[in-house]
């Protein structure tokens, strides 16, 4: 499996709140996890960097011999367990008392993808001539389009785009969403904070990921093309490639396939 990340500030904000890591030998595992922190001042940065270690720490149990349920298990744990921790932190220091962040967590094989997820950052899971997004944003635009409010177009320059229904350390409790998703030879999986999903849209993003270049160029010019629509946000891009495995065992693997 190749993996590149790459984040950048943006062009407007004097300190990138984002974070991401990518772990190519987690026991067996790729973990890929971006977080994009919210809170103002110093807290946003903090939240998402505690967010990112806690949830390696809390993944260092994952197992190969896992099954798919205790592999969505494990991932939802982590990072419920973040949650906890983030929020008791910041509800015992004035001035992180609020903070948050959003996190998207991969563990990925050859085979299949688990997603954990809370906000509004983004999986997209780009296979052959399509792409597809993973997870469903937790923000108030989202509802609103659910609900018939507003459409898909007005929500990309709503005055409220940006505010999230849900983020990790805010509350005492929070829910996790968790995915399943098969994956196949020559597949890609990006993981984004909404810097770059809320300026480049999906026909966009299919054709910079799908290009033959090498994955450095695709992270970069991601960013750069967030840069090109304004950069009014933190920019954090992670792209994994599935090339490792080839149709053969992918079609024999028993646990491949789709679910939530």
């Amino acid at each position: 499996m190749q993996t590149a990340h790459r984040t950048d500030a943006g062009l407007v904000r004097l300190i990138n709140e984002d974070r991401a890591a990518v772990r190519d030998e987690w026991n067996g595992f790729t973990l890929a996890v971006v977080a994009d922190g919210m809170g103002g001042h110093q807290a946003g940065e903090v939240a998402s960097q505690m967010a990112i270690e806690l949830v390696e720490t809390e993944m260092r149990s994952v197992e190969t011999d896992m099954t798919v349920d205790e592999r969505k298990e494990a991932v939802r744990r982590a990072i419920s367990t973040a949650n906890d921790k983030v929020f008791e932190f910041a509800s015992q220091q004035a001035r992180y008392q609020g903070m948050g962040t959003t996190v998207v967590v991969a563990l990925v094989t050859r085979y299949d993808i688990v997603i954990g997820h809370i906000g509004d950052s983004r999986a997209y899971l780009v296979s052959g001539d399509s792409i597809r997004q993973l997870t469903e944003d937790h923000s108030l635009v989202n509802e609103l389009i659910k609900s018939g409010q507003i459409t898909p177009e007005e929500a990309n320059v709503h005055p409220l785009r940006n505010v999230v229904t849900r983020a990790l350390g805010t509350d005492k409790q929070v829910e996790v969403d968790v995915y399943h998703n098969g994956w196949r030879p020559g597949d890609y999986l990006l993981l984004c904070s909404d810097g770059l999903s809320g300026l480049v849209g999906e026909p966009e993003l299919y054709a910079i990921v799908a290009d033959r270049r090498a994955l450095s160029w695709k992270v970069d010019r991601l960013v750069q093309r967030a840069l090109e629509e304004g950069g009014g946000d933190n920019i954090t891009v992670v792209l994994l490639a599935n090339d490792e495995a080839d149709g053969a065992e992918a079609a024999n693997d028993p646990e491949r396939g789709d679910d939530a």
